[in-house]
């Protein structure tokens, strides 16, 4: 049935942690209609209208208010798309709770929900999806037997139905007055995710204020990808029960979206305004469609071989010359060839499991229409922007970011593009103590498997392990002027001579320049500089480089999976 949103005379503007049930409800404001609010966040009184027109953001503080599930459909999905499913599912009383029947009778009726969560299909710029969307008015959007049974039926249908699903969590966790059965949700959902997640279809989270609890450590953490509004609350254990759990206060910002961030568990932080957009282009990049990639045959009768596009004379330099034009500050960068050669690229972030490494940057994006997962070492211009990169040197969650995205690009049939830049993984006291060694041999180890193709193009430093954990390609092109090596030259010499400032003649022995190692195998092909790169020729190197993936892409477009992952395995077999 089509949805109805039952309109109501207030605005939930309350940012509670963990109260009692009256804790909550004193703790969201009930407004009548009128001209004027007061925001919870920074307590000025402001334009009822203004807030409204600001999609519900608070115009003197940026505080985002929570929204009821009705207005978030209307604010994401098309009018009228919206078609509700399983509604009127009945709310048990397990634990035979005094008064818990009667308090959920009571919501249904203030709120016009039959429970916490409202789920159905409808769509996003034309995308079908599966959307559901908790509602904090209903217990806190607490999840129950109804709420666990509504999310994993929502994921079998869409999972029959072949489409995505979106979710806005906003929950206090698991729901007290039903005990057991309530924490056996987190588990049932969570199967239901996985049995989507097999089919491969794509699974998008998206954390609003507050999400805890069982919530979090369940559905709500489980997508592909995970945004966040901003200065959402989101956390296991809530801020109160850790302080008087470890008596000590915690830090400003702790569990917010931008903590969740910097430690790895989300992907990006979404402004509301922009949410629907943002939406739709992840969508519309995993939505399998034709593609203007065609065969290779097809390719090269239609294009002139890169040889013939015209470029100036090049200018000889000494392999030690190479070796300081690679490491330079003014080459561009992983990010400026990204943002030059493909379209609509969206940057995540996180290894869900402890950061997000500045080192290593990647997203998704297209190029002539089809979808690809692009990933690079990014080393800074400047002291300030290399201290936040690392130098370009990789710490253990970066490799883990990197091979992470990798992974989501099988799933989903994308081939990776992977651009290095390192003068070494990172080798201080914090990688080590993270297992910098462990997380390089898995990337060798899972990449050696990927199905999907690969190319790896060293635009700078290719140095070590550090750069071979992003380079086990089917394929692996240098620009003219990098240098790929087993380590610097400077450290090759001190190893073998003692001398580190012998570093100029073993550059010359070590054969790292482009040339060498086409020579050797190691790469297919060099990309021309018709100068050292920089921002004055970027243009010509991007014109050859674009070239150069969509020749890649449409080579490996009609070889089957197993065949793609062979000619890896021989490619580097034979070393």
């Amino acid at each position: 049935m089509a949805f109805a949103f039952k309109k109501t005379n207030y605005i939930s503007i309350g940012r509670g942690r963990e109260e009692k049930e009256e804790e909550k409800q004193a703790a969201t404001l009930v407004i009548p209609e009128g001209m004027w609010m007061k925001c919870a966040n920074c307590g000025e009184t402001v334009y009822t209208e203004d807030v409204e027109m600001n999609n519900y953001i608070c115009p003197k503080c940026s505080y985002n208010f929570r929204l009821e599930a009705g207005k978030r459909l209307e604010m994401v999905l098309e009018n009228g798309s919206f078609q509700e499913w399983d509604h009127g599912l009945k709310t048990t009383n397990p634990l035979d709770f005094e008064g818990y029947p009667e308090k959920v009778s009571a919501l249904q009726t203030k709120t016009g929900l039959d429970e916490a969560v409202i789920t159905g299909e409808g769509l996003v710029h034309g995308q079908k999806l599966a959307v559901g969307v908790c509602d904090s008015r209903f217990l806190m959007g607490s999840m129950g037997q109804v709420v666990g049974e509504k999310i994993a039926r929502l994921f079998e249908r869409a999972t029959a139905k072949k489409i995505p699903v979106v979710i806005f969590a906003c929950s206090g966790g698991a729901r007290m007055q039903e005990g057991i059965i309530s924490l056996m949700q987190m588990a049932k959902t969570s199967q239901a995710i996985k049995r989507h997640n097999d089919a491969g279809q794509l699974y998008i989270s998206v954390l609003t204020d507050p999400t805890t609890g069982g919530v979090t450590a369940s559905f709500a953490m489980l997508g592909d990808i995970i945004l966040a509004e901003p200065g959402a609350l989101i956390g296991f254990a809530g801020p109160r029960v850790i302080e008087q759990t470890i008596g000590q206060k915690l830090p400003e910002g702790f569990q917010r979206s931008e903590f969740l961030l910097q430690h790895g568990f989300i992907d990006a932080i979404v402004n509301r305004s922009d949410l629907k957009d943002v939406l739709s282009e992840i969508l519309m990049m995993h939505t399998k469609k034709p593609d203007r990639i065609n065969t290779y045959e097809h390719y090269r009768k239609k294009n002139a071989p890169i040889s013939r596009i015209p470029m100036r004379n090049n200018v000889d330099m000494t392999t030690w010359e190479k070796v300081q034009t690679a490491r330079s500050n003014t080459r561009p960068s992983a990010l400026d060839y990204i943002n030059e050669i493909f379209k609509n690229f969206i940057e995540f972030h996180g290894d869900r499991y402890y950061g997000d490494d500045g080192a290593v940057v990647g997203g998704i994006a297209t190029i002539s229409e089809m979808p690809v997962t692009v990933i690079g070492q990014q080393k800074g211009k400047n002291t300030k922007e290399n201290i936040t990169r690392n130098f370009g040197m990789p710490s253990p969650e970066g490799y883990r970011k990197a091979l992470r995205l990798m992974k989501e690009a099988e799933r989903f049939q994308r081939p990776v593009i992977c651009f290095v830049d390192t003068p070494g993984a990172f080798c201080g006291i914090e990688a080590e103590e993270r297992g910098q060694g462990e997380a390089i041999a898995k990337n060798l180890y899972e990449m050696s498997g990927l199905t999907v193709p690969v190319l790896t193009i060293v635009i700078g430093e290719g140095g070590s392990g550090g750069a071979l954990a992003m380079a086990v390609a089917n394929e692996v092109y240098m620009m003219e002027n990098a240098t790929y090596s087993i380590l610097s030259p400077e450290g090759f010499a001190s190893i073998l001579w003692k001398d580190s400032k012998r570093a100029e003649e073993a550059s010359q022995v070590m054969k790292i320049t482009a040339g060498d190692l086409l020579k050797l195998g190691v790469i297919e092909k060099i990309i021309p500089e018709v100068m050292p790169a920089g921002e004055e020729n970027l243009s010509d190197i991007v014109r050859y480089m674009k070239c150069y993936i969509k020749e890649f892409l449409a080579k490996y477009k009609a070889m089957d999976r197993e065949a793609i992952v062979k000619e890896r395995y021989e490619r580097f077999r034979g070393f």
